[in-house]
């Protein structure tokens, strides 16, 4: 069964982007960092989220990436599916922070349940069939919509939205070109997908 071990995100700086990471989400093994100086405009066409058990949580790491530099591009708020609200890192890349819950049952925990990377794409059943080739299991799939990816061994979940789509839900324009500056690295090989995406082998 195919696992993501992580994400690798290219920035320019990568000590302060450590430093981001850490204190605004906690994370240090789920993203790595590599230096990356490619030519990168606009929206990279992915998002990542961490999805956790309560707003007052959100509230919380939404604080704490702003404090530590983030820019906010939704502000926390309630939704018809939940609580949520999406903040750009100092490097460029795109953070949701949602809860189903609509109510607290306690205080911030600093904690979040699952690590989600939603790749935007033109054609999501074509992308669809490229990774089931590779050997990933479709967990949920609505039409030409959305794809989400069974990896129960996974630290990370993967899903497949259109680009448009996406960028709206992140608050941003969908235009952007150059590099998505994200490897994802896991044990389906080394590879690019149709929509530029590479993956890397993880080496154990």
């Amino acid at each position: 069964m195919t696992s993501i071990e992580s994400v690798i995100l290219g920035v320019a700086d990568t000590a302060a982007a450590e430093t981001f990471y850490k204190s605004a989400f906690g994370l240090d093994t789920q993203v790595r960092l590599r230096d990356a100086d490619e030519p990168s405009s606009g929206f990279r066409g992915y998002t990542l989220s961490l999805t956790v058990a309560q707003p007052a949580t959100v509230r919380g790491f939404v604080d704490a990436a702003l404090d530590a530099g983030a820019t906010s591009l939704k502000p926390v708020s309630k939704s018809l599916w939940g609580y949520g609200g999406v903040v750009q890192a100092p490097d460029g890349a795109i953070w949701k922070v949602a809860t189903s819950a609509k109510k607290d049952t306690g205080p911030d925990t600093r904690e979040f349940e699952q690590m989600v990377l939603l790749l935007g794409v033109e054609d999501v059943a074509a992308t669809k069939k490229f990774y089931v080739e590779r050997g990933l299991a479709v967990g949920k799939s609505f039409g030409s919509k959305y794809v989400e990816f069974a990896l129960p061994s996974s630290r990370i979940t993967l899903g497949l939205y259109k680009r448009k789509a996406l960028a709206k839900d992140a608050g941003v324009a969908p235009e952007g070109g150059g590099s998505h500056r994200i490897t994802i690295r896991g044990d389906a090989g080394t590879f690019t997908d149709p929509d530029g995406f590479a993956w890397e082998q993880a080496t154990g």
